[in-house]
């Protein structure tokens, strides 16, 4: 019973993931009616397969969610929609996955902006504004670089939640195990 609700909120993240990434890539909006139905289910799924715990589970993990992105909308490093998606998602998710998935997201979250700015900007406006930002570094004190166009970018967020909640997965042992079982209990 355990490895089918596994399955069922896998199912339904992936789902989830899916239609955000296509919101947020074509829109860079997140809805708010797919939080609120995400975050609905995710307390009603939780409830059913635990009870109590899972109703506390679905709480810890939608209340530590917000607890952690609110501060990065905050400082205006994460939009609003991001934050509501990882708040449903997290009703889904015990706090290691979720801690785990927001890491590997921050990775994740780094790489695309970098490979969305050399494709956006180009290489050689890229170039200066890293090396700028690798002075300031250096000089430990924050100059004003001449091209505000890399601060001025927006970056969809979605696609690496989405690939830190997948690389979270695949490091978490349930997980693997229960995609291995499916995968020989049906020949893929």
């Amino acid at each position: 019973m355990e490895d089918f609700s596994v399955l069922i909120k896998l199912s339904i993240i992936l789902l989830v993931f899916s239609i955000s990434l296509y919101f947020d890539l074509r829109y860079q909006r997140i809805p708010n009616r797919l939080c609120v139905i995400t975050l609905t289910i995710g307390f009603v799924v939780q409830s059913y397969f635990a009870g109590w715990a899972g109703l506390l589970t679905a709480l810890l993990g939608a209340g530590v969610a917000f607890l952690l992105l609110f501060p990065a909308f905050a400082l205006k490093l994460l939009g609003a929609g991001d934050v509501k998606l990882m708040v449903a998602i997290g009703a889904f998710l015990d706090i290691k996955l979720l801690l785990w998935t927001l890491i590997y997201a921050v990775i994740a979250g780094a790489l695309t902006s970098i490979f969305l700015a050399l494709y956006k900007l180009g290489w050689r406006p890229f170039k200066e504004i890293f090396f700028h930002y690798l002075r300031c570094l250096y000089l430990r004190q924050f100059i004003r670089a001449s091209n505000q166009q890399f601060l001025k970018m927006q970056v969809p967020y979605a696609p690496a939640l989405a690939m830190g909640w997948v690389w979270a997965c695949s490091q978490n042992e349930q997980i693997v195990r229960l995609i291995a079982n499916f995968n020989y209990q049906f020949g893929v």
